[in-house]
């Protein structure tokens, strides 16, 4: 220990002003600042998990938004170090006076970003980007708030009982660290699951204001005046009662802001450990869409397109076992259904609870076509890229890869030179595989690039697309960023595994389907945009922009 009257190096301002008159005993009081060191590095650690899982989520590329929000906090950490220096002389109240305001800022982030997500996500124009903007202000003033705790808090403990600087440092780091790992591990396996993301975050800014007020209160109220102690019992009340009627209120405002969002004919809306799922129309004449993190998945206007472009072309040839990848919608295993000759259909589906939907909601049912009731079709559920790594050689003579577009961060692995080889482990010798990779016409170097990621497979590759895909929403908060005024296309790769010669999407004579009559026209289309020399996307090289 160092002596507590030792004096301050010659030119040195004295920032110790002396022990604290604590109701408490000293080793008491410490032990009560190393716990609310704890408690505000979990609330800490929970909002930044929050930003970062609120913008994969209305951004899409979470490893963009992660880096992004992550760098900025860090960075704003730092600047709240340092303006913490000009508050050491009034810890107590500077401290108090942090917490109340990172509570609120910290607690009410995700509605407020959710609000503007859903009400002014479409404005366009000057705000396209106001959305982001106001992700990266979050971030900074939380980063902050933050950063300025721990000069404040080791001031506070060092009233208690004067320290040698290393060991409080090491004291309240460790107390730092083991709250920051308790709150990390506190957001994905308490609180959005069994809260959700706005009722966690005002969950998680109420502990924080009661923990900082609390402690002040409570253990330092020695050095706040009468009237600092009124006014900053008052602002953790205003604050707490504040985060409460917010969170009373706040199934009222969900539905409110989904409906922002989806439309008002919203039918089914759930969070599933995976995702969340909305369901909107469906009846009463209503077309059927399908969301999937705030993406439409399944337009009820043009899916069969989709569907029908996807996967009669790879059932031209040998097609008694079938592996659909993604697809728990049903709608590709309806159309492989309709080939004769099929005996199995195995879909491999992350998402349980899409599978339930598609059996039990009684329009989706009815748009795949009861798909789930035909006894030829069976279902795993589990990420794709672990199942085929165990999937037997070569057992299926198609394999249909229904799957997010290879922009989103999340799906890049299965867009992969690694997932490809996996595919052609399973398929049989002449089998084939059919990828859906993205619109050909907007996004022509990403297309390509999985043309490169199969050829580097040892897949042949024939390309086409299909237009009149609807436009949907954009990858961004800034839903317009989907809109266009030219037209929407889906891309489509057909891949053979062996080495026969050059292989064409088939057409037919007379066909049958819209889908045939345009599969030759827009074979050649797709060829025109060509992009030629792209490297093969793998998993650690990953090269699809979100």
């Amino acid at each position: 220990m160092i002596d507590p009257h030792a004096p301050s190096r010659p030119g040195a301002p004295p920032s110790w002003r002396g022990p604290a008159k604590l109701p408490v005993r000293p080793d008491t009081g410490r032990f009560l600042v190393l716990a609310g060191v704890f408690v505000c590095a979990a609330c800490g650690l929970v909002y930044e998990l929050e930003l970062v899982a609120l913008a994969s989520y209305l951004i899409g590329d979470s490893v963009t938004q992660a880096s992004v929000i992550l760098s900025v906090m860090v960075f704003a950490m730092g600047i709240g170090s340092l303006a913490a220096k000009r508050l050491r002389g009034r810890a107590a109240a500077g401290f108090g006076a942090v917490e109340v305001v990172l509570a609120l800022v910290g607690g009410s982030s995700a509605m407020v970003l959710y609000a503007v997500f859903a009400w002014t996500g479409d404005w366009g124009g000057l705000w396209g980007y106001g959305p982001r903007c106001l992700l990266v202000g979050f971030s900074l003033a939380i980063g902050l708030l933050i950063g300025a705790e721990i000069p404040l808090l080791m001031e506070l403990i060092q009233r208690i009982r004067r320290q040698d600087a290393g060991r409080a440092v090491a004291d309240l780091f460790a107390a730092d660290y083991v709250g920051a790992l308790v709150g990390g591990l506190a957001f994905p396996f308490l609180l959005l699951p069994f809260l959700g993301q706005l009722t966690g975050a005002l969950l998680t800014g109420a502990v924080n204001v009661v923990a900082g007020g609390a402690l002040v209160l409570g253990l330092f109220r020695g050095d706040l005046s009468r009237r600092g102690r009124w006014l900053l019992l008052v602002a953790n009340l205003a604050v707490l009662a504040l985060l409460a009627a917010t969170a009373v209120l706040v199934d009222d405002f969900e539905r409110a802001a989904r409906q922002a969002v989806y439309g008002k004919h919203v039918r089914v809306a759930l969070q599933s450990d995976v995702q969340e799922i909305v369901l909107t129309g469906g009846t009463h004449g209503r077309p059927l869409d399908l969301f999937l993190d705030g993406r439409l998945r399944i337009s009820g206007r043009h899916e069969r397109r989709y569907h029908e472009a996807l996967v009669h072309p790879a059932m031209n040839g040998p097609h008694a076992r079938v592996l659909v990848l993604g697809g728990g919608d049903g709608l590709a295993a309806r159309e492989v259904l309709r080939h004769p000759g099929v005996r199995e259909v195995h879909i491999v589906e992350l998402d349980p609870a899409v599978v339930r939907l598609a059996r039990e909601d009684p329009a989706l049912a009815a748009l795949n076509g009861h798909a789930y009731a035909d006894a030829r079709v069976r279902v795993s559920t589990g990420d794709a890229f672990h199942w085929m790594r165990r999937a037997p050689t070569a057992s299926y003579d198609v394999v249909i890869a229904d799957l997010p577009d290879p922009g989103i961060t999340a799906s890049a692995k299965l867009y992969s030179q690694e997932f490809y080889g996996l595919a052609r482990q399973v398929l049989t010798g002449g089998g084939r595989l059919a990828v859906h990779a993205g619109p050909v016409t907007t996004r022509p170097r990403v297309f390509w690039t999985v043309e490169a990621t199969l050829r580097a497979a040892g897949l042949r590759p024939a390309p086409y697309r299909v237009g009149g895909g609807a436009t949907g929403f954009g990858t961004g908060p800034d839903r317009t960023a989907g809109h266009s005024s030219a037209g929407h296309d889906w891309g489509f790769l057909l891949a053979a595994s062996d080495a026969r010669p050059p292989l064409r999407v088939p057409t037919a004579p007379r066909p049958r389907t819209l889908t045939q009559r345009a599969l030759s026209g827009d074979a050649r289309a797709a060829a025109r945009t060509r992009v030629r020399g792209l490297p093969a996307s793998t998993l650690v090289h990953p090269r699809y922009a979100g």
